[in-house]
C-alpha cells in the first residue's frame, strides 16, 4: 500500500537473470520504524553502495514510497514538494552529489521553509576507509558544506539505542526551523544483513518503439567499440562503462570518468569542438543521461560533425548496487532527435554496433544499444589515476 495523498510507480523491478538480494539491516529497519512513527512517509534519492542496505529496507516496507530520482537536485525538490503536500520527506544521497543538490537546499526549501530530512554518505571520509580520488576533496568538505548552508548534522546513528533520540533532534529542528537537517553516513554504519539468492523472472518493462529491445552482452558492446575507435578518441561515463573498457584493453586514446555523473557527453562536446581534427566518441549510460539528460539539447544545438554519442542502456545503476533507473519507458533514440541529433541509430548487434560508430559521412550521431546486465565477477579499477590518463590523453593527441 502507498501511504495516503502520495502515488509513484513502485521501484522493485524484475530483471532477466539471477541476482543476490540482501534482506535488510535490523539497524535501517529501526530507524525507518521511528521516522514512519514520526509521519514521514516518502523517501527520494540517488544510490550509493553505502545506502543499499538502507534503501532495501525502504522498498521492502509498506506504506511507504520510494521515489528515485535523477539527480540529487531532484530528489530535495520531490521531497520539498510532499512536504508542502503535507507528508514529510527523507532524502538519500552519495556525497559526492551533495554539489548537485546545493541549488534547491538554498534556494528552494530555504526561502519557502519546507525542511526535508537528508542523509547523505561521506564517501572520502578524511579519517575513514582509503577511497577513491574523486572522493577525496568532497569528503573533506562535507560536513562544512553543509554547514556552510546552514544546515546542522549529526552523524548517523550507529545503534538502535540511539535511533530516537537522533531522529527526535532532527524532527524537532525541521518543525520548529522549517529548515532542512542532515545525517551524515560513514561506512559501514548501516551493517549488510543476510544474503539470499533469488530467481528474477525476465520482465524488464520496455522502451517505445524507437528503441533497441535486445540486450547485448555488456563486453561484446565494448569491444565492438573497441575494434573501430583505435584512432579516435574514447570518453567513458562513470562507473562500470570506463572499468569494462579499461579491463579489456587499456589504451591512451581512452579517458575513463569518475565523479561528474552525467557530463560525459559535455565534456566530448568541448572536446570535439576543440578539436575538429578527431573524432570524439562519448560512451554513455543510462542512469548518467537522466541524470544531465539537458546536455542533450546543448550537443544537439552545437551538432559538432566529429562526435559520436553511445548510449549503453542496461536499465540500471550498476556500480552502486544495481538498483533501476527511471529510464525503463524512456524511449532515448527519440529524445536525441527531438533535441537535434541529425543522425540516430538503434543498434541490437555488436556489429551493428561498430558500423555505428565507425561509419563514415559528416554529422553528429546517436547511437543506442540495450546492454545485458554485467556478470557478478569483480571488475578492477584503473591503475593510472585521472590526472595521468588525461596526460596520457594530451599526449597520444599530440602525436
Amino acid at each position: 500500500p502507498r501511504p495516503s495523498g502520495v502515488t509513484c510507480r513502485s521501484t522493485r523491478r524484475r530483471w532477466d537473470r539471477w541476482l543476490t538480494v540482501q534482506t535488510p539491516s535490523v539497524l535501517a529497519e529501526r530507524f525507518i520504524a521511528e521516522l514512519r512513527d514520526q509521519s514521514f512517509r516518502v523517501f527520494s534519492g540517488v544510490p550509493c553502495s553505502y545506502l543499499t542496505p538502507f534503501m532495501n529496507a525502504v522498498t521492502n516496507a509498506d506504506g511507504l514510497a520510494y521515489i528515485g530520482a535523477a539527480n540529487e537536485g531532484d530528489a530535495i525538490a520531490v521531497a520539498a514538494g510532499t512536504q508542502l503536500g503535507g507528508t514529510p520527506a527523507v532524502v538519500m544521497f552519495q556525497n559526492s552529489g551533495l554539489g548537485n543538490a546545493v541549488n534547491p537546499l538554498t534556494s528552494l526549501t530555504r526561502p519557502f521553509r519546507l525542511p526535508v530530512l537528508i542523509i547523505t554518505t561521506w564517501r572520502g571520509q578524511p579519517d575513514g576507509t582509503p577511497d577513491e580520488v574523486q572522493h577525496e576533496f568532497m569528503g573533506s568538505i562535507t560536513p562544512q558544506l553543509l554547514e556552510l548552508m546552514g544546515i546542522p548534522w549529526e552523524p548517523f546513528p550507529a545503534s538502535e539505542a540511539h535511533v530516537a533520540e537522533v531522529v527526535g533532534r532532527a524532527t524537532t529542528y525541521m518543525q520548529e526551523r522549517g529548515q532542512p537537517y542532515a545525517l551524515i553516513l560513514s561506512e559501514g554504519t548501516v551493517p549488510e544483513s543476510s544474503v539470499a539468492s533469488s530467481e528474477v523472472i525476465a520482465q524488464r518493462p520496455g522502451t517505445t518503439t524507437g528503441a533497441a529491445r535486445v540486450s547485448l552482452p555488456v563486453d561484446e558492446a565494448l569491444r565492438a567499440v573497441q575494434s573501430v575507435t583505435a584512432g579516435d578518441v574514447v570518453i567513458a561515463t562513470t562507473g562500470y562503462t570506463g572499468r569494462g573498457l579499461y579491463a579489456l584493453d587499456d589504451r591512451p586514446n581512452q579517458l575513463y570518468m569518475v565523479g561528474s555523473m552525467g557530463c560525459a557527453p559535455s565534456l566530448g562536446l568541448g572536446l570535439a569542438l576543440a578539436r575538429p581534427d578527431l573524432k570524439v566518441v562519448v560512451l554513455d549510460g543510462d542512469g548518467a543521461a537522466l541524470m544531465r539528460l539537458g546536455a542533450y539539447a546543448t550537443v544537439g544545438r552545437e551538432r559538432p560533425p566529429n562526435l559520436v554519442h553511445v548510449l549503453l542502456d542496461n536499465g540500471i545503476h550498476e556500480s552502486t548496487g544495481g538498483q533501476p533507473t527511471v529510464g525503463s519507458h524512456v524511449d532515448f533514440p527519440t529524445i536525441a532527435r527531438a533535441a537535434g541529433y541529425p543522425v540516430v541509430h538503434s543498434v541490437e548487434s555488436a556489429s551493428e554496433l561498430a558500423h555505428a560508430v565507425h561509419a563514415g559521412g559528416s554529422g553528429l550521431k546517436f547511437v543506442y544499444a540495450r546492454t545485458a546486465l554485467r556478470p557478478p565477477e569483480k571488475l578492477p579499477r584503473p591503475s593510472i589515476g585521472p590526472a595521468d590518463v588525461a596526460a596520457r590523453l594530451r599526449s597520444w593527441m599530440s602525436s
